[in-house]
């Protein structure tokens, strides 16, 4: 089979679409590997909230790896919840891993939701300039006190042609647009070569998007939600309790915001599982617009429950 399988898989979709349980069906049938490419799972000690697949670090010939039902998954439980992690940080990773996974002769089976480090490694980044801290969180407490529109309102006085391309309520983008505007000297929209949006290589990989319906995508995110909320909040009480602080970067992935909210009495528990479910959705909703224009790649649409078999999915991938 290894044989046959001449390209990579790289599988795509929301959060909570199941991605995890079809890539392990793939490295079981190809005697494959798993690279992560999800931003949140790469952190250590976050794992309700992370829906970090539960494996275990183990020492292999190749060295220690963490393996999840006896599969090597790459690029999760690695980092510490306050170190920050980027798109080129994790392009430059997986490319070291990839080649090393055909080495011992298995197939790469890259998957996660994260559509920036996907689209990092498969088309590659333009030369920018380093993170300034102290200038985000300047913006970021811009963003806070006068709201979205005013840090909006400041990159459109700098540069008109990247305000018409990153929304208002992109508000991560849009810091990175006036940092790297204010740190390069010149506006961000003549740094940007294009190559980033293009088409992924598809005579280099074979990309899936697995697409559920929304109603049914909403129910599996409000039962996942509900499920996890307790140890989630064992796991964040634990991390505060270590020292963590709530603005570490770990902290600031999809809802620990809201369960620190919870946490510190800002929200009751009812609101804070809402909170979470809605900024879930609203993060599928872009997660579905990104993956949904890469036209060369296999879709799986999910219309009912009944559909989402890992089994038969990891076949119909496997024959396209």
């Amino acid at each position: 089979m290894v044989q046959e399988i001449l390209k990579p898989i790289t599988l795509m979709g929301a959060n909570a679409s199941g991605k995890t349980e079809i890539a392990l069906e793939l490295a079981r049938r190809l005697g494959g590997e798993i690279i992560s490419s999800d931003s949140k799972q790469i952190y250590k000690l976050l794992e309700a909230g992370t829906a970090k697949p539960r494996g275990t670090w183990t020492q292999t010939p190749a060295g220690e790896v963490y393996l999840v039902e006896g599969v090597p998954y790459h690029l999760v439980d690695t980092l510490d919840p306050r170190a920050s992690y980027d798109a080129g940080s994790f392009a430059k990773e997986a490319k070291k891993l990839m080649p090393e996974i055909w080495g011992r002769a298995k197939v790469p089976v890259m998957a996660g939701g994260t559509g920036m480090y996907i689209q990092a490694f498969w088309n590659g980044l333009d030369e920018l300039p380093p993170a300034d801290p102290a200038m985000r969180e300047t913006l970021a407490a811009l963003a806070a006190s006068a709201g979205k529109e005013a840090l909006h309102a400041q990159l459109a006085a700098m540069d008109p042609e990247a305000a018409l391309r990153i929304p208002p309520g992109n508000i991560q983008r849009v810091i990175r647009a006036i940092e790297i505007t204010r740190l390069a000297g010149r506006p961000v929209s003549q740094i940007w070569s294009g190559k980033f949006f293009n088409a992924l290589p598809a005579h280099e990989g074979k990309f899936v998007f697995i697409k559920w319906q929304k109603d049914l995508l909403a129910e599996r995110v409000k039962r996942r939600t509900n499920q996890n909320f307790a140890e989630w909040e064992a796991e964040t009480r634990a991390l505060l309790a270590a020292g963590y602080p709530e603005d570490c970067p770990g902290l600031k992935t999809l809802g620990y915001p809201q369960m620190l909210d919870y946490l510190a009495g800002r929200l009751a528990k009812p609101d804070a599982i809402r909170a979470i479910i809605a900024a879930s959705m609203a993060y599928a909703k872009r997660q579905n617009t990104w993956f949904g224009r890469y036209r060369n790649a296999i879709r799986i649409d999910l219309e009912k429950y009944e559909d989402y078999d890992p089994a038969a999915i990891a076949e119909r991938i496997l024959k396209a």
